[in-house]
């Protein structure tokens, strides 16, 4: 990250604008000891100059970050005025990351900037380091939501760190629901294949996708599905729309509830999903929800582990969810061998860039 730092005016704080007088002239014969003021600076100088100045090496490149006027700025950057920039058609795409899923992050946009959407994309930074990388790359397309969580646990799944993260969403949504947007939500470990608005059909509250691997029949209904042996249904939270609706903030807040009831703690390492599904099941009578066609938009137990089905609905596939799957490389490597991770070879289709 050392190359995208804020570039300053070089200036040597070692460079004497007086000119040498007489005095100083006559000692430059003498032999320079190596704690003298000269050596020492001399010394100092030349480790600037080769990149190992010490103190500083290894240090993330965001602990300077604060110090930049260009980028600091972003730290008082609101959810509205984010909203405000990205929406396009009051439409807005959005995602949470924090910093070790960068590389998701970049492979996600890959995919939505082949569909052209890329310019309603938010993303929701979890962590200051991935607030000013991405707004350095992109500025104005990543905002903070105050407190951050604990970056370092964040990531981990089934963690505390994990929970907290992700019980943030409803409330960020829930918020841009309120500014009078419509709102789509992804996880990162996504990719898109085609462009899903079209399969936005309508005007309903509430659209998401099925977790369940077992194949539904091509033209299955769009309704809430039965519950399951917890007595709930298995909805995916991972990708969400949303419209302005009573009837979509009425879920948002019924999630938000459910969280609150059921927290995360040692014995029950809980996370967001279980709770969206109360959320759905219990305002089901009063709000128009719909299904997303599973042939569309497959669970990653689906995709990657029944090649027949993917074959008979070939085509058809919209966005492929990795999930079913824990671990960033186990990830990645089955992105890779399904040709779908594109930050290897197309890295520059990113607004990010290569990272």
């Amino acid at each position: 990250m050392s190359a995208f730092l804020h570039q300053r005016p070089i200036h040597n704080p070692f460079t004497d604008q007086d000119p040498v007088s007489p005095r100083s002239s006559s000692n430059s014969q003498r032999p320079i000891s190596i704690f003298s003021p000269t050596a020492l600076l001399i010394l100092l100088s030349l480790l600037v100059v080769l990149g190992v100045f010490l103190p500083w090496a290894g240090m993330p490149d965001f602990i300077f970050s604060s110090a930049s006027p260009s980028l600091s700025k972003w730290r008082h950057y609101t959810l509205a005025q984010a909203a405000s920039f990205v929406a396009k058609n009051g439409t807005v795409i959005v995602c949470a990351v924090s910093q070790p899923y960068l590389p998701f992050l970049n492979n996600w946009l890959i995919s939505i900037s082949r569909q052209k959407h890329q310019d309603k994309v938010l993303v929701i930074a979890e962590d200051y380091a991935t607030l000013y990388k991405v707004n350095e790359r992109w500025p104005g397309h990543a905002v903070l939501v105050p407190p951050a969580p604990d970056a370092q646990t964040a990531h981990k799944f089934g963690s505390q760190g994990f929970f907290n993260f992700t019980s943030r969403r409803p409330r960020h949504l829930l918020h841009i629901l309120e500014l009078g947007y419509n709102v789509m939500y992804n996880d990162v470990d996504m990719v898109w294949l085609a462009d899903p608005f079209p399969y936005l059909q309508g005007n309903h509250d509430v659209y998401f996708t099925d977790d369940m691997t077992a194949v539904k029949p091509l033209k299955h209904s769009h309704a809430l599905p039965p519950p399951g042996k917890k007595g709930r249904t298995y909805i995916c939270s991972c990708m969400i729309f949303l419209r302005p609706t009573t009837g979509a903030k009425l879920v948002m807040k019924k999630w938000i509830e459910e969280l609150q009831v059921q927290p995360w703690s040692k014995a029950k390492k809980s996370n967001d999903q279980p709770a969206f599904n109360w959320a759905l099941n219990k305002t089901a009578g009063g709000v128009d929800l719909y299904l997303l066609p599973q042939a569309a938009f497959p669970t990653g137990g689906l995709y990657f582990k029944n090649l027949t089905w993917v074959q008979e609905t070939k085509g058809m596939h919209v966005i492929i969810h990795n999930n079913y799957i824990t671990g960033f490389e186990k990830k990645i490597k089955r992105f890779r061998d399904f040709g779908l991770w594109l930050v290897d070879d197309h890295a520059l289709e990113s607004p990010l860039g290569r990272l």
